[in-house]
Formats: C-alpha cells, sequence, structure tokens
C-alpha cells in the first residue's frame, strides 16, 4: 500500500477514487506511566512513556486506515493526515490519547 500526505502520487496515475478512509485509536495511559511522566514533567527531560504509547498508537491507527482501504478495493492513500488529542476521563481526569489517520483511498495503474 502507497501511502501519500500529497494529494497525488509521483509516476503514479490516480484511475479511481474509492472514498475517504479512517483509522482511530484510543489508547490509554496506565498509573504507572503516568506517575512515572509527572515525575518527569516536574525534573525536566522527555516522557518516554508518553512517546511510545503515541508510536503505538498512531502506527495501529495507520494500519487499521490501510485494512479499510483495502476492504473498498484500494491500493494506496493520498492526502493522509494524523490527528492526536488528549481525552480527559473521569473526575480524575485520567488522559486518554485520541489518533485518528485519514486519508483518500484511490486505485493507481
Amino acid at each position: 500500500m502507497i501511502i501519500s500526505t500529497t494529494p497525488s502520487l509521483e509516476n503514479k496515475k490516480i484511475i479511481e477514487y474509492r472514498g475517504v478512509v479512517f483509522g482511530e485509536v484510543i489508547s490509554g495511559i496506565d498509573f504507572l506511566k503516568d506517575f512515572t511522566a509527572s515525575i518527569t514533567n516536574f525534573t525536566g527531560g522527555r516522557a518516554e512513556e508518553y512517546e511510545q504509547e503515541l508510536v503505538d498508537a498512531r502506527a495501529d491507527a495507520i494500519n487499521e486506515m490501510i485494512q479499510r482501504a483495502k476492504k473498498i478495493g484500494a491500493n494506496a492513500l493520498v492526502g493522509v493526515k494524523i490527528d492526536v488529542d488528549p481525552i480527559s476521563i473521569g473526575e480524575k481526569n485520567s488522559v486518554m490519547l485520541m489518533v485518528v489517520a485519514s486519508g483518500t483511498a484511490v486505485v493507481t495503474e
């Protein structure tokens, strides 16, 4: 599957547009990661626990989008965009990450 953030593909002709597809992931951050990240926030540095969670969630969202594109007969995705937003859940405002990948599923020659 060819994936591009651009609206077209170099050296490829788009012969059919199959529609917009999405991949969504809402990923929880467990207490231990949240606690460790809060220490990092206080002392400075990178929050590797959150970074890895974001990397994994982004990969899952992209893979889900690819699977949905394949189901409708596409062999490429153009105009791909990835959005990441934090979500506060419950009274204690626990943090979850929402990652949405979107793109236009196309058929190329």
